[in-house]
């Protein structure tokens, strides 16, 4: 039997591999995108505090910079565990319906691409930086 005929199960060895591998790649993508949020709250913060001690209110906007990084860096983690997770259904769905072939074993990329615009727009991704952004303008107005 070469592996091009080769029927495989949800029991078989090399597909409980492939599933494995795509669920932590899945979970290092949401990983990465909770560790974006963190870093730049840290960030802001520290920004704001330098600010503050300096007496500089003016320079308060520099802290939008690493807000915008990260809201783009953020999306593009979004957009990449969407894409896996797509990968991971199609694979899912060829495996019930007897269509898996040997070439979608260990294929680990995104399906459809990464998809960064529909992920700038996810709720889970735009209201902690446009909050950021919210509290930036209030510092800059009322406390500096």
């Amino acid at each position: 039997m070469t592996p091009e005929s080769a029927t495989y199960s949800d029991a078989s060895p090399a597909v409980q591999a492939h599933l494995s591998i795509l669920q932590s790649v899945i979970q290092r993508m949401a990983s990465n995108s909770t560790s974006c949020k963190a870093w730049c709250i840290g960030l802001v913060s520290a920004v704001l505090v330098v600010v503050a001690d300096k007496g500089r209110p003016n320079y308060v906007w520099l802290a939008a910079i690493p807000t915008a990084l990260f809201f783009v860096l953020d999306a593009y983690y979004l957009g990449l565990e969407r894409g896996f997770r797509r990968s991971y259904n199609t694979f899912i769905d060829q495996l019930h319906h007897g269509q898996l072939r040997a070439a979608d074993l260990y294929a680990v990329q995104p399906a459809g691409g990464i998809g960064l615009v529909g992920a700038l727009f996810s709720f889970s991704v735009w209201p902690v930086y446009v909050t950021l952004l919210g509290m930036i303008f209030l510092a800059q107005r009322f406390l500096l």
